[in-house]
C-alpha cells in the first residue's frame, strides 16, 4: 500500500510541478507579448507608418497638394511642406515658408542636411503630429513618414497567436561559421549579404533541421523563417525571431513561442527581409503570432 501511495504522490508532486511551470512560462509570453504590442505601438514603432516615399535626384516637393512630387493627403498636413534636395546619397530639408519643422528636440530646421550615409547623427524632423526620417535601401534613398495619431494604433488591440506550447521550446546547438555572409533578399528585390556566425542545430519529431541566423551586434541573433503554415494560419511571408547568443558549451535556446510577423505584415510601407531558402522548415510551427488583418483606412 505504501508503494501505491507514494507512486500516487510522486504523479501528483509531478503534475502540479508541471502545472506550475506552465503557468510561469503562460505569464513569460503573455508578458513578451504586451511589450511587443506596445513597441509596435510607441512613436518609433511600425503601426503609425503612414508613408513611404522614394526620392527623385535633385529637388522633391512636399506637401498635402496633389502639385507637389511627394504627396501626403492629410487635412492637418501643410499643402506645401517643404522640399528635400536629393544630391547623390546625401538629402537636403527646405522648409516652406511659414512652415516650421523642427528635430526630436524642437530646435527648427529650416534648411539643413539630414540625411548623410557616413553620418550618425541623422534628424527627424517633426511637424505636428507627424515624424519623418530618410532611410537608404542600396541606390534608393526614400522618406519615412509617421502619423503619431494614425487611426491604426487604435485598431490593434492584441495580435492573434498561438497559445504556448512549451514543445515549441527547444534546445538547439550552435555550428558555427566564421566570417560567412548569406544573402537575404528584401521585399523590393533587394539582395545584400548580412553577416551570419552560424546555424542554429535542432531536432523536431527525430529529424534534425538548421535555421542561418544572423548577427545585428548585441546580445541576440535573428532568424528570419518560413515554415509549412506560412500563408496558411501565419504570414505568407514568414517570420521573425531573436535568440540569445551561444553560451560557451554553443547551447542555444530557440523558443518558437516568441516568433512575431515582420513589420510589412502591419504595414504597406516597410522593407521587410525575406527567409533564405534554408530557413524554409518544411514542417508547421503551430508557435507564435498569427497574420494579422491589416490596418485599412476604411475601417
Amino acid at each position: 500500500m505504501s508503494r501505491v501511495l507514494f507512486l500516487l504522490s510522486f504523479l501528483l508532486f509531478t503534475f502540479i510541478g508541471f502545472a506550475q511551470s506552465n503557468d510561469h512560462y503562460n505569464i513569460e509570453i503573455e508578458t513578451w507579448q504586451a511589450k511587443r504590442l506596445s513597441d509596435l505601438k510607441a512613436p518609433t514603432g511600425w503601426i503609425n507608418l503612414a508613408g513611404l516615399f522614394w526620392l527623385e535626384e535633385g529637388r522633391n516637393t512636399f506637401g498635402s497638394d496633389s502639385s507637389n512630387k511627394l504627396v501626403f493627403n492629410h487635412p492637418y498636413f501643410p499643402s506645401l511642406a517643404g522640399t528635400f534636395k536629393r544630391t547623390g546619397y546625401s538629402v537636403e530639408w527646405i522648409s516652406a515658408d511659414e512652415v516650421v519643422a523642427t528635430d526630436s528636440k524642437g530646435v527648427p530646421i529650416l534648411k539643413k542636411e539630414i540625411f548623410n550615409p557616413d553620418s550618425s547623427n541623422n534628424p527627424t524632423l517633426v511637424l505636428g503630429q507627424f515624424r519623418f526620417t530618410i532611410i537608404k535601401r542600396e541606390d534608393k534613398i526614400g522618406v519615412r513618414f509617421r502619423d503619431t495619431r494614425s487611426p491604426a494604433l487604435n485598431y490593434y488591440n492584441e495580435i492573434p497567436r498561438f497559445a504556448p506550447d512549451l514543445q515549441w521550446k527547444i534546445t538547439a546547438s550552435f555550428e558555427p561559421s566564421y566570417g560567412k555572409k548569406i544573402p537575404i533578399t528584401n521585399v523590393l528585390g533587394q539582395t545584400t549579404l548580412q553577416p551570419s556566425p552560424g546555424k542554429l542545430v535542432f531536432t523536431w519529431q527525430g529529424k534534425q533541421y538548421k535555421l542561418d541566423a544572423i548577427d545585428e551586434g548585441g546580445n541576440e541573433l535573428f532568424i528570419i523563417f518560413g515554415d509549412a503554415t506560412s500563408g496558411v494560419d501565419t504570414y505568407p511571408a514568414g517570420r521573425f525571431m531573436y535568440v540569445n547568443k551561444p553560451t560557451a558549451a554553443g547551447v542555444v535556446i530557440v523558443d518558437f513561442n516568441k516568433a512575431f510577423n515582420p513589420p510589412c505584415a502591419f504595414s504597406d510601407f516597410a522593407t521587410c527581409p525575406l527567409p533564405p531558402k534554408q530557413n524554409i522548415l518544411p514542417f508547421a510551427v503551430n508557435a507564435g503570432e498569427k497574420t494579422v488583418h491589416p490596418y485599412k483606412a476604411s475601417h
